[in-house]
């Protein structure tokens, strides 16, 4: 028997197969997000960060997407179809070929689980470096209907039994099955090609591999596991419940790394968002994925990122939206209902309010004026705007790209600039002023007396 002195690797097969009708979706179950990844993205990172070196996904046939989304999780996976649905140790087996190919410990999680943690895995594989063949991850529950149970005497695991397949006695029992497990590869193919179908339901149950090794005298263990952690998705109300619960994590997560939010249930984050120490969040903030928010940055209220960069003591909002990698240099400043999108802010740059910047290079310390765009799309092509270092532009601005303005150069309040504008330069582009004095209120006469004759019609 392999020991803890003689480990093996580890194998992760993840059962994704399934259209999860209770979604009421077109979209796949498994492909459905909690904190900007999806559930199976999930578990993917999950069982490799757990330890998992060949990772096997047993999904529907024909499905592209979820091939490409395990592409992009666990590159290298391989991807199995099942076919039939015949029950769970029918999935399992649809990765015959992986399991075949080495005796590593495996463990078998499912693509809707996605608020197990990695340390949870690496718990319910610990057994079988001590020796276990299986292991079984359970919870113990008030509310044990639906559940199958786990069924002991003292210290020693008997067998799980589905509900409907239950006695009144063992209905009654509240340890229940969480429906991972891990399985030691010297005897995984062996045990899962025993697994009958003589059940209510006509399946092959995965868990009756556990009543197969207490008959062949080998050992089975359970790692508990809190029930909020095992539960499934299985509609829209529980993957509400699910990005509840990890969104609570990821709040204390960056309290307890040094961020301060003033309203942590008003603040949402995706599964990669990483903030310094010393930043501060107000309320109503959305993290899409793809942001890092370094050390003393402040983020007011009602600011919406994704795929964006804030270095060191940079301020933003409130009502910011920042997308499309987006990047404030240190010190950097943009201020309330200002959108940047594919541009960088160099260091000590501002924009104050009202302003739209895409496709953009804003030197350092260069103003950007109320109310100032910079027209980037001609319909078909995207250009870039190139503002220098210590440039000054004026309120109510466009910028046509593509153009530069040079650096300390000075665009005038109002200005259409669709030509580069040298260093240190003044350009005002704008029809001029002209003045008529008296006639404004000659043309409110005349307004006043047209208005009159119509009333008189």
């Amino acid at each position: 028997m392999t020991t803890s002195s003689s480990p093996r690797s580890l194998t992760a097969i993840v059962l994704a197969a399934g259209k999860g009708t209770r979604m009421r979706s077109d979209l796949p179950k498994v492909l459905h997000k909690v904190a900007g990844r999806t559930m199976l993205g999930h578990v993917l990172a999950a069982v490799q960060a757990a330890g998992a070196t060949r990772v096997g996904v047993v999904a529907e046939p024909g499905r592209a997407d979820v091939a490409a989304e395990i592409e992009r999780q666990a590159p290298g996976a391989g991807v199995f179809a099942q076919a039939e649905r015949l029950g769970t140790a029918h999935a399992v087996l649809a990765a015959r070929a992986l399991l075949a190919e080495a005796d590593d410990d495996v463990i078998v999680a499912f693509g809707d689980t996605p608020l197990v943690t990695a340390a949870t895995f690496t718990r319910l594989r610990a057994p079988l470096a001590a020796g276990a063949s299986v292991a079984v991850l359970a919870f113990e529950t008030e509310s044990p209907a639906g559940y199958g149970r786990v069924l002991t005497e003292g210290d020693r695991v008997l067998a799980i039994r589905e509900e409907k397949d239950a006695t009144p006695a063992e209905r009654q029992v509240r340890l229940c099955n969480a429906g991972l497990m891990a399985l030691s590869g010297a005897q995984a193919l062996a045990l899962l090609d025993r697994i009958g179908n003589d059940n209510a339901a006509g399946e092959y149950y995965l868990p009756d591999a556990v009543a197969l090794a207490v008959a062949d005298g080998l050992s089975v263990a359970v790692v508990p596991v809190d029930e909020a952690e095992a539960q499934g998705v299985n509609d829209r109300v529980q993957l509400a419940a699910a990005e509840a619960v990890v969104q609570a994590r990821l709040r204390r997560a960056a309290l307890l790394g040094g961020a301060t939010l003033v309203a942590p249930e008003t603040v949402y984050f995706s599964h990669d968002t990483v903030l310094g120490r010393d930043v501060t969040v107000e309320p109503n903030v959305v993290f899409g994925p793809g942001v890092s928010v370094a050390d003393g940055c402040t983020v007011r209220a009602f600011a919406h990122l994704a795929d964006v960069r804030l270095e060191a003591g940079v301020k933003i909002g409130p009502f910011v939206r920042m997308r499309g990698g987006a990047v404030l240099e240190q010190g950097a400043e943009i201020g309330n209902f200002v959108e940047l999108k594919n541009t960088r802010m160099g260091p000590g740059a501002k924009a104050a309010h009202l302003t739209y910047l895409g496709d953009a290079e804003v030197g350092a310390k260069a103003n950007v004026g109320a109310g100032t765009i910079t027209c980037n799309y001609d319909g078909v092509f995207k250009h870039r705007t190139s503002i220098g270092a210590g440039a000054f532009i004026g309120s109510n601005s466009a910028l046509v790209a593509p153009v530069t303005v040079g650096a300390g150069a000075l665009v005038g309040a109002g200005s259409v600039i669709t030509k580069d504008v040298p260093d240190g330069a003044l350009a005002v582009a704008r029809a001029r002023q002209d003045t008529k004095p008296g006639r404004a209120v000659a043309m409110r006469e005349q307004l006043q007396a047209l208005k009159e004759r119509r009333k008189g019609r």
